[in-house]
């Protein structure tokens, strides 16, 4: 059974910056209440799953807002380019954070980050048939590192919470799924 649609009456941004914008929603509901929605508007990202075959390519960093550095798959958004496609996008991520080019590159599917307060999609692809280069680390990327790993690594740095970002998991899932 579907919902029935929230209409919105207005919108106020109450914050931005070049990365995100947070607004507040006044909305009425198909009973007529009135409500307010606090919404994150992010760009969609890419992220991408880099397999060699044999060994996944990962990059750890450090996370600002959980003071902490975890393994994950490449991604980001290119958030100066706004036309560009998730395919673009993913392989500047792929080439940035890892130095790495795909000979193949397979959307695997689109996630929603956290659809409960954001619009932001993650965009997830498979890189095969990799080719090593050098990496271009923007400054927000400072004393980022990649490493390869087997699939029982990752599973076993799942366990003690080495890999705790939830687009890495979904993506791991997706990869699971189309092999």
């Amino acid at each position: 059974m579907t919902e029935p649609e929230i209409i919105r009456i207005d919108t106020k941004i109450v914050y931005k910056n070049r990365w995100m914008r947070v607004r507040e929603d006044r909305v009425r509901r198909p009973n007529g209440d009135h409500g307010l929605f606090g919404v994150v508007d992010k760009p969609d990202y890419a992220l991408i799953v880099p397999f060699d075959g044999e060994k996944f390519h990962m990059v750890q960093q450090y996370r600002y807002p959980v003071d902490g550095r975890y393994w994950e798959f490449p991604q980001g958004s290119l958030e100066l380019s706004p036309d560009a496609t998730p395919e673009q996008i993913a392989t500047s991520e792929l080439a940035e954070e890892t130095g790495l080019t795909a000979g193949s590159m397979v959307k695997l599917g689109k996630l929603f980050q956290a659809y409960g307060y954001s619009n932001q999609a993650v965009n997830i692809f498979k890189a095969t048939d990799l080719t090593q280069g050098e990496k271009d680390l923007s400054v927000e990327e400072q004393g980022l590192v990649s490493d390869t790993f087997t699939r029982t690594e990752i599973n076993q740095m799942i366990k003690q919470g080495e890999i705790s970002d939830l687009a890495t998991i979904g993506a791991l899932h997706l990869f699971d799924q189309n092999t």
